[in-house]
């Protein structure tokens, strides 16, 4: 278990909504922040409000980890929030947009995770925590690619968690749902099914501050019907699928596909 009082946390991903809810969350938890991003104006705001620092930095360039790495020094918790949409199917993609979204999504985390989990293991402490989807645990049509950065997500955290296990360092995912406010579903300003629930910005940075302080394997953000269909799928996926397509959920991923197409 970790005390996040008078920690150096490094958060990628700080200039969206949902970077920011996890920021303030656990700036007020006592953690010294690093906030990263592409976007300065957002980044060094936030990075007053709180009193931490702001690193910009772009996780599609494959030289960004190890630059960022070396420009924060110490770090005792990783959270790897930063992420693109990827939604849409996949011959709507060039190449080009393919190996974005597996560099930012998949391949960032992976690295920064390689880099800073060394010093922390050497160290007896740390936390990594990983912020997935439950696209990751439930794949949809029209969301190929990004399940299979937040299914990737998943099974490498599972893995890493067993092999620093001995080492003092915890490693945690966290799988949010619908989260309106902000975030990529609210950005593409999609309207769900009646009956489909949402969550907050705020309620991912409490599922952070619980994978942390608690190290929880896993942590869903999602109200009961969303992660009880995650299980379904798990259980038995084709049947998911149909009763999926049976509720319109081809719709929702279309919409937020179109949304979303200008982040690609």
């Amino acid at each position: 278990m970790t005390e996040i009082r008078g920690t150096t946390i490094l958060l990628t991903g700080a200039t969206g909504g949902i970077g920011q809810a996890i920021a303030r969350t656990l700036a007020a938890r006592g953690g010294r922040l690093i906030l990263t991003g592409r976007r300065t104006d957002v980044l060094e705001p936030l990075a007053r409000e709180i009193g931490g620092r702001a690193l910009a930095a772009d996780l599609a360039d494959r030289a960004a980890p190890e630059r960022l790495v070396a420009e924060a020094g110490d770090v005792d918790i990783l959270v790897a929030n930063a992420a693109l949409p990827a939604s849409g199917t996949l011959d709507d993609y060039t190449l080009e947009q393919v190996d974005r979204a597996l560099d930012v999504n998949l391949r960032a985390p992976i690295a920064l995770a390689k880099l800073l989990s060394e010093p922390m293991a050497a160290r007896g402490r740390g936390h990594l925590v990983f912020i997935s989807s439950l696209s990751g645990k439930s794949a949809q049509p029209g969301g190929s690619l990004y399940s299979a950065t937040k299914f990737g997500l998943r099974g490498f955290a599972l893995g890493l968690r067993e092999d620093l296990r001995d080492r003092g360092v915890g490693v945690s995912t966290v799988f949010p749902g619908f989260i309106r406010d902000a975030g990529m579903f609210a950005d593409a300003g999609v309207e769900l099914p009646k009956g489909v629930g949402t969550r907050t910005p705020d309620d991912v940075a409490a599922g952070v501050q619980r994978a942390i302080e608690q190290n929880r394997a896993e942590v869903d953000v999602a109200p009961l019907s969303l992660r009880l269909g995650a299980i379904a799928s798990g259980v038995a996926p084709q049947l998911s699928a149909d009763v999926s397509r049976r509720l319109g959920n081809a719709r929702v991923t279309q919409g937020l596909a179109a949304g979303q197409r200008h982040k690609r």
